[in-house]
């Protein structure tokens, strides 16, 4: 199992209760491999968030991490990046990546995450 000492900052809304519900799976899931995620909640901190270049907006409809080299990545290069520290999610986070899956999920996940929203 690869070690991953480097932090990720995951960016949540801690008001969502789906969005607390998805963060504990996750550290379920992940286990020693979680210490490397860091959890920043949103809620309120809209000023930080437009300093590190991320709309407050768009951080309550898309997953938004910022990885070890201190890019903010979103959407489903997000997820690949949080989901391949855990060994069990990696699987799934090379079939989100692969060149025929990316487009289709990438539409779902825009009509998911925004419901209401034009696409």
């Amino acid at each position: 199992m690869k070690k991953y000492t480097e932090k990720i900052t995951v960016y949540y809304d801690g008001a969502c209760p789906r969005c607390i519900k998805d963060r504990d799976n996750y550290q379920k899931l992940a286990g020693t491999a979680g210490n490397s995620v860091c959890w920043f909640d949103i809620t309120g901190r809209d000023k930080e968030l437009q300093a590190l270049g991320i709309d407050p907006c768009k951080a309550l409809t898309e997953l938004h991490v910022k990885t070890a080299q201190g890019n903010v990545v979103t959407e489903l290069d997000a997820y690949i990046e949080l989901m391949s520290r855990v060994n069990v999610l990696k699987p799934i986070a090379f079939i989100i990546g692969l060149a025929i899956i990316r487009p289709l999920l990438a539409r779902y996940y825009r009509f998911s995450a925004s419901p209401g929203l034009p696409q």
